[in-house]
Formats: structure tokens, C-alpha cells, sequence
């Protein structure tokens, strides 16, 4: 087992990781930008190390200053969280070659993995179901238009190198097919260097359901079950739960079987989720492949009683998984709890922290890292706590989510709470009856109408 481990990240999920390292008997080293010197991870680490300054580039992604951290405070493995440099090959091979432990997936892996196109054909070759499109990426407009008359419109065009929705745009008939084409590579060229495109069928009326999987070094995986992440703004999840209430035992199965089957066909070691489309016909595709922590593992932790981390962690180590498939006993739902205003659009709100009350009681769970007076920064992303309930039923969920909301005080700033109340009491998100384009027509009630 490690004896110290280097967390490469900030916030949330850095004092998620101390957490567990804490309760293994693992020392820790927090990596920091002068930004969040005040920040919790910093303070509960067993050692703390500054980064570099506030931007990112110059600090939480600058690869030659983590590296230099880990050997200076004898650190034997790096966790990179989620976001940063999680899914970053490059970083994931450097740490090899400094006989550092990545506590997630080779570089191989990620590049296999992160690379859509390849991802694709990947699982095609496994027998994982894939959504009809071009094979590999397309060659010019030329070849996007003859593939595009081909499968029928609508498509949906893709990056390769896409994340977070950049890149993607839903084209619905043949006029629009150049507007799309041109703008998606030019956004996918700013975002990641690559313009590579290539083109799937466009799922109506879509769900995101994950399959939550870990694998170890000796090729065998496992699932912990689904989460449903169908509530999206611009791909950016807002909430999340499992079990799905769109979910029967017969998908589960099949979607379980072939998320393990994804895995163990490339040998992957660690946690990740396999992504997949579910048409409403209850039809499901493989969209992607994250080989990471996600940001919404709690929920799944809570429902199977389970510490993802530590999985993590003890699969770095070469520890046998149990190689038991997971059904969900109980439910829970999460809220991302931002820093900004839903009604202005959910811009940003950073700023000082003046008054934080957190809800409490049975089967409620807060992640975060902020507290009265602790001011958030401009630089980084806008997610400040998640705020997880967990109950019998979905019904008892969602009541026990409400209550929570209702007691989470946070003044100073703007935070998504209202919203989150809002679509608490919707009578579509209560009825289950959801999709990815919920959003489309969700709109927010001026405080007085609450």
C-alpha cells in the first residue's frame, strides 16, 4: 500500500480523497494555487505545496510543478481527481517514468479511451452496442455530407477530441449541415487543438445513463449499477440519481453485462464509467468511455454503501477486486450546488462567503469545501458543494432533497439552490418522465411566484 499520496486537484474532491487516504492510514500532500490557500483541502492535508499562480495553466495543470511536489514531499502516488489532468495521457505516462503511482488509467488506456473516434470502434470490436455513424472521423465536408444523406438526417456531428459538450452540434436537415460543420471545427480547434470530426445518428428524445465500473490489474471488472444524468445545461450535468426511474432489471442487466464486457475487453484498471444513450424505446448505445472519478460517485457510494476512492486506491495498489456486480438497495439523488444565478442565466458568481448554514439529519450528505468567509475564486469551475440525499424510495428522495435545500443557507453569493428547489417540485422531474433536452424547456420562477 502507498505511503503517501500527492492529491492533484483542488476543492470538493481533493478533501474527498484526504478523506479516505486518512481513514487508510495514508499520508497526504495537497497541491494549491495562491488562489486557494484558504481552501479546506489545504488545511486537512498532512502537507500542503503551492502550485503556482491562480490560472490553471500556470498552476493545477502545469505537469513539471505537480511532479516536482510529489518528489519533494517523497509522495509514492498521485490521484488527479476529476477534471484537470485526469484524463491527461501525457501526465498519466510521466508519472510512470518518475516511478510515481497514477492512481487511475495508463496513458495507453487514456488515449484509446479518450479519443472518441477510437473509443468507438474500440467497443464495436468488444460487441458493445454503438449508435450507427461514419466510420472514423470524416475527411472533409464532402465525405460529412454523403454520410449525413446516407443515415438520414437528423445526425448529430461529433470532436474527437470533444468534451463538455464543445464541439458537438445536432444537425436537422441538409441546409444547416455547413453552418454546423464549419462552427463545430472551429470550436473543437480553439478547445483542444484538434479539429477532427465524426458523425452519429442523432438520438431523439435521449436519456444519459452511466454504468459505474472498476477493474483491476489482473483484467477483471465489475459494475456498481447506473446514474441517471439526463438533467443537462450545455452538457453540463446538474443533477444526478440512481437508480434511474427510467431503469428496468432486464436494461440493468444488459447494460451492466456490457459496460463489464467494455472493460475487460481493454483491460482497464481502475474506476470509470461507461456512457451510454438510451432511446425511448429502452435501446441503448455506448457514447463514451470516462476513465476517471466522476464527480457524481457519491451517489452511487451511498446507495451500495460503498467508498469508491478507496476502491481506487487499493486497485493502484494491485488489490483483487471482489468482482461482485452491484444493484442499488436504496435511492439518492444529487445537486451540484453552484456559485451562480439561476435567474440571470446561471452566470457566474464568485465572491466572499458570508453566511453558510448546512442542512443535516438522516440520509443527507454534503461534499464541499466552502465556509463563511472563504471567498471563491474567479479561475476555476463554478461547483461549490454537492449535496447528496439518500433514502428507501425515490418519493422519500426527492422530499428529504427539498427539506435540505430549503435548509442550505448560503449568503454572499449566488448558488443554484432556487433552482434546484424549483425542479424538485416539477411534476415532470417527480414523475421521472425526463430526457437530455428537459432543460430546453425548463424555465425559472421569479423569486416572489415561489
Amino acid at each position: 500500500m502507498f505511503k503517501k499520496i500527492l492529491i492533484a486537484n483542488r476543492g470538493e474532491i481533493a478533501l474527498r480523497i484526504i478523506r479516505t487516504c486518512k481513514e487508510m492510514g495514508i499520508k497526504s500532500v495537497a497541491v494549491y494555487s495562491t488562489a486557494d490557500a484558504d481552501s479546506l483541502h489545504v488545511r486537512f492535508a498532512d502537507e500542503a505545496v503551492c502550485i503556482g499562480p491562480p490560472p490553471s495553466n500556470q498552476s493545477y495543470l502545469k505537469i513539471p510543478n505537480i511532479i516536482a511536489a510529489a518528489e519533494i514531499t517523497n509522495a509514492d502516488a498521485i490521484h488527479p481527481g476529476y477534471g484537470f489532468l485526469s484524463e491527461n495521457a501525457q501526465f498519466s505516462k510521466i508519472c510512470k517514468e518518475h516511478n510515481i503511482k497514477f492512481i487511475g488509467a495508463s496513458s495507453e488506456m487514456i488515449s484509446k479511451m479518450g479519443d472518441k473516434a477510437t473509443a468507438k470502434a474500440t467497443m464495436k470490436a468488444a460487441g458493445v452496442p454503438t449508435i450507427p455513424g461514419s466510420e472514423g472521423l470524416l475527411k472533409d465536408f464532402k465525405d460529412a455530407e454523403k454520410t449525413a444523406k446516407k443515415m438520414g438526417y437528423p445526425v448529430m456531428l461529433k470532436a474527437t477530441a470533444g468534451g463538455g459538450g464543445k464541439g458537438m452540434r445536432a444537425v436537422w436537415n441538409p441546409e444547416d449541415l455547413k453552418e454546423a460543420w464549419d462552427s463545430a471545427r472551429q470550436e473543437s480547434k480553439a478547445a483542444f487543438g484538434n479539429d477532427g470530426m465524426y458523425m452519429e445518428k442523432l438520438i431523439e428524445e435521449p436519456r444519459h445513463i452511466e454504468i459505474q465500473i472498476v477493474g483491476d490489474s489482473r483484467g477483471k471488472a465489475c459494475h456498481l449499477s447506473e446514474r441517471d444524468c439526463s438533467v443537462q445545461r450545455r452538457h453540463q450535468k446538474l443533477t444526478e440519481e440512481t437508480p434511474s426511474p427510467f431503469m428496468t432489471e432486464k436494461l440493468r442487466d444488459e447494460m451492466g453485462k456490457a459496460a463489464v464486457k467494455a472493460a475487460e475487453y481493454i483491460k482497464y484498471e481502475g474506476a470509470g464509467t461507461v456512457e451510454f444513450l438510451v432511446d425511448k424505446h429502452r435501446n441503448f448505445y455506448f457514447m463514451e468511455m470516462n476513465t476517471r472519478i466522476q464527480v457524481e460517485h457519491p451517489i452511487t457510494e451511498q446507495v451500495i454503501d460503498f467508498d469508491l476512492i478507496r476502491e481506487q486506491i487499493k486497485v493502484a495498489a494491485g488489490i483483487p477486486i471482489i468482482g461482485i456486480n452491484y444493484a442499488p438497495k436504496l435511492h439518492a439523488i444529487e445537486c451540484r450546488i453552484n456559485a451562480e444565478d439561476p435567474y440571470n442565466n446561471f452566470r457566474p458568481s464568485p465572491g466572499k462567503i458570508t453566511v453558510l448554514h448546512a442542512p443535516g439529519g438522516h440520509g443527507v450528505r454534503l461534499d464541499t469545501h466552502v465556509y463563511a468567509g472563504y471567498t471563491i475564486p474567479p479561475n476555476y469551475d463554478s461547483m461549490i458543494a454537492k449535496l447528496i440525499t439518500t433514502a428507501q424510495t425515490r418519493e422519500e428522495a426527492i422530499a428529504k432533497m427539498r427539506r435540505a435545500l430549503e435548509e442550505f443557507v448560503i449568503e454572499g453569493v449566488k448558488t443554484t439552490i432556487p433552482f434546484h428547489l424549483q425542479l424538485m417540485n416539477h411534476p415532470d422531474f417527480i414523475a421521472g418522465n425526463y430526457t437530455t433536452a428537459f432543460m430546453d424547456s425548463f424555465q425559472m420562477k421569479e423569486p416572489e411566484d415561489e
